[in-house]
């Protein structure tokens, strides 16, 4: 019972926390103000959290685990590419989209003054989503005869640009445009020349080693 109760805390600190980050755009959170929201002390925060850090990584930990779980198995679906990174990238808007206060995390709003390594943190988020992608791309060339229009690096570096833009536009318009807007006929656009067959060289110096 005891632990039932105390997992049900913590779940709480971090939903008010995650609550605050969306009803106080821009704003830095403090301890005493998350424990005002929370109805407890600071103490009592500090019972289940050690530091303030640990309950933001508390929440990218959320993210992570709620994000990869579905974005391994879209990587591993037997479609093509195009149709992998567009749901493994539609599946991170949609989930910022839900989630207005964890997309200040993602986008490294809310970190301002904070411990070094929660944006370390959020570095390695990318990473391992920038990993999944390359690897859907590496696969396009076994499953479908088809590669990158340019190296594998680049083209990744571009759709995380794309969508790390749109999730800077969410959070710098306080969550009034939606990070979906214009998704749907935005992703045609981008996945146009997203593949090319083997042999064919679009003059971009695609044929070189990727």
């Amino acid at each position: 019972m005891e632990t039932t109760t105390k997992i049900s805390r913590k779940d709480n600190i971090l939903q008010s926390l995650a609550q605050m980050l969306e009803t106080q755009p821009g704003a830095r959170i403090t301890t005493a103000a998350l424990a005002r929201e929370v109805g407890v002390s600071e103490a009592a925060l500090y019972r289940h959290f050690p530091s303030k850090a640990r309950m933001f990584e508390g929440l990218i930990q959320f993210i992570e685990d709620t994000l990869f779980a579905r974005i391994a198995r879209f990587a591993a679906d037997e479609g093509t590419a195009e149709t992998r990174i567009h749901n493994i990238l539609s599946l991170l808007l949609t989930f910022c989209d839900r989630n207005p206060g964890m997309t200040r995390l993602l986008t490294g709003d809310a970190l301002n003054g904070e411990n070094d390594r929660l944006r370390e943190r959020i570095g390695q988020f990318y990473a391992r989503l920038e990993s999944q992608i390359k690897q859907v791309l590496r696969e396009a060339q076994i499953r479908e005869n088809l590669k990158p229009s340019i190296s594998t690096a680049a083209l990744t570096s571009l759709l995380l640009a794309a969508v790390e833009g749109r999730l800077a536009q969410f959070v710098r318009s306080e969550f009034k445009q939606s990070p979906l807007e214009h998704w749907d006929i935005q992703w045609p656009y981008l996945s146009a020349h997203l593949m090319m067959p083997f042999g064919v060289d679009d003059g971009f110096g695609s044929n070189a080693p990727i």
